[in-house]
C-alpha cells in the first residue's frame, strides 16, 4: 500500500490554500453587497480565515524585538548570531543600551514541532535585565542531506558546545523537550571539564521522567511501537526543500496532533474568529491571529531525533534511570556537585505533568540540598509557566532571585 508522501501533504495544503483565496476573492465582489444576505460575508470571512492559517504553516515566524525598555528609556535590539552550526543557530539579542548587564542568560528552546520563537515572550520578559542567548534551532527540512544526521546525542553534544562557548557564568533555562538533555550536557561537562559547568540549571516543565506522572503525549510513546512510528509518522523531505530526501518527521503532521488534542477548543476558536471577520471586528494583529500566528507555525524535526527521543526518553527512560549514554560512554547525574538547580512545574501542565521535571532533583543526589530549588506554579498549564502570565508575576522574579543568589 502506498503512505502519503511529503508532497502529497504539501500539495493538500497548497490546494486548500488555493480554495480558501478563490472562496474570499468570490465572495467579496462588490456585487453581493446589493443583497441583505450574512451568507457572502461569513463566506468571505471563511476564506480570509483559511487562507491566513494555511499560510502560516510554512512560515517562520519573525521574533519582532525590535527595541527593549529600560529605567524608561527605550534601545534598539539586534540579533547576533554567536555560532552557527548545521541544525542550530546560537543567537544573542544585542541591545544599545550603554548599561552594563551582570546576568547572562541562555534559554534552550524546544525543538518539538514549534520554532523557537515561541520563546519570544520569554526573551522579551529578561532581556531588560539580562544578556539573553537562545538556541534558534533550523527546520530540518531547510538542512541539506549532506550535513548528516541529528539525534539526541548530536542534540547534547550541542548543548555541550554552547555551554563551553558562553561559559563562565552563563544560567541556562531549558524548556520542556530539552530539560533531560540540558540535564545531562551539565553531567558530561561536570565530569569532563567542570570550568565548562552552568553557572545554574533551571528546567521547566520537561520530561526527565515521564511515568512519574503519564499524560496522553506519554501514554502515546508507549502504546506505539518504533516501527509503526517509523512507518507512519516519518518521511522523506518533498522536492522544493533544500534537505529534499533527509528523512524527518513533517511539521504538518505534528500541528495535526498538536489540534487533535484540544479539538473543540481550537474549532470554537476559528468559528469566533470567522464570525468576527464576518462583522468587521477582526484584526490582522488581534489576540486571535497573534496566537495562531505562532502556534500554526511549525518545523519539521529529523526522523532520528524524533525516533531516538521516544525511544530513549519516553520508552527506556534513559535519563529517568540515569542510564543515558553519549557515544557509548554512561553519563552519571551524581557527577553534578555544584551547579545550583531550580525545577519549576504547572499544576494544570497536560503535556509535562507535574512530577515528571522534579524528578531531576532526586537524581541529583551529590549535589547540596541547598543549591535545590523547586516551585509548583497553581493554575499555571504549560505554556503559562514559561511564557504567560505565571511566568511573568511569579517565576521569572523566582529565577531572577535564585541565579542572583549563586552569582
Amino acid at each position: 500500500m502506498l503512505l502519503p508522501t511529503y508532497d502529497y501533504f504539501e500539495n493538500l495544503r497548497q490546494y486548500n490554500q488555493w480554495v480558501a483565496s478563490t472562496m474570499k476573492a468570490f465572495w467579496e465582489n462588490p456585487v453581493f453587497g446589493m443583497y441583505p444576505s450574512p451568507v457572502p460575508s461569513t463566506l468571505a470571512a471563511w476564506g480570509r480565515v483559511t487562507e491566513h492559517s494555511l499560510s502560516r504553516i510554512t512560515s517562520k515566524p519573525d521574533w519582532g524585538i525590535d527595541s527593549v525598555v529600560s529605567d524608561e528609556v527605550e534601545y534598539l535590539v539586534s540579533l547576533e548570531t554567536v555560532k552557527s552550526l548545521p541544525f542550530c543557530d546560537l543567537i544573542k539579542f544585542q541591545s544599545t543600551s550603554p548599561k552594563k548587564v551582570q546576568r547572562k542568560v541562555l534559554i534552550i528552546a524546544p525543538m518539538s514541532g514549534h520554532y523557537a520563537t515561541l520563546t519570544r515572550n520569554t526573551v522579551i520578559s529578561l532581556l531588560p535585565n539580562c544578556d539573553v542567548y537562545i538556541t534558534d534551532w533550523k527546520n530540518a527540512r531547510d538542512v541539506p542531506y549532506s550535513a548528516g544526521k541529528f539525534d539526541i546525542e548530536d542534540y547534547t553534544k550541542y548543548l555541550i558546545d554552547f555551554y563551553t562557548i558562553l561559559s563562565p557564568k552563563i544560567n541556562v533555562i531549558a524548556v520542556c523537550q530539552p530539560v533531560p538533555l540540558a540535564l545531562a550536557a551539565a553531567a558530561f561537562t561536570s565530569k569532563k571539564s567542570p570550568k565548562f559547568n552552568p553557572a545554574s540549571l533551571t528546567l521547566i516543565g520537561g520530561p526527565i521522567d515521564p511515568d512519574a506522572n503519564p499524560t496522553d503525549v506519554t501514554d502515546f510513546g508507549h502504546r506505539a511501537s518504533m516501527e509503526t512510528l517509523e512507518n507512519t509518522v516519518t518521511m522523506p523531505v518533498g522536492l522544493n526543500y533544500k534537505g529534499v530526501g533527509r528523512e524527518v518527521y513533517p511539521g504538518s503532521i505534528q500541528l495535526a496532533s498538536f489540534i487533535a488534542m484540544n479539538q473543540e477548543t481550537h474549532n470554537k476558536a476559528f468559528l469566533d474568529q470567522i464570525e468576527r471577520e464576518a462583522s468587521g471586528n477582526a484584526f490582522e494583529h488581534d489576540r486571535h491571529n497573534k496566537f495562531y500566528d505562532e502556534y500554526l507555525a511549525v518545523m519539521d524535526m529529523t526522523a532520528e531525533f524524533y525516533l531516538s527521543t521516544v525511544e530513549r526518553i519516553f520508552k527506556n527512560r534513559e535519563i529517568a534511570k540515569n542510564e543515558f549514554k553519549l557515544d557509548g560512554e554512561k553519563l552519571d547525574f551524581g557527577d553534578i556537585k555544584s551547579i545550583p538547580t531550580f525545577v519549576v512545574e504547572g499544576a494544570n501542565d497536560d503535556i509535562s505533568a507535574p512530577g515528571q521535571c522534579k524528578a531531576a532533583l532526586g537524581l541529583l543526589n551529590n549535589l547540596p540540598k541547598y543549591m535545590k530549588k523547586f516551585h509548583l506554579q497553581k493554575k499555571a498549564g504549560h505554556y503559562g509557566i514559561f511564557s504567560g502570565r505565571a511566568w511573568r508575576s511569579r517565576i521569572r522574579p523566582l529565577f531572577l532571585d535564585f541565579i542572583d543568589k549563586f552569582s
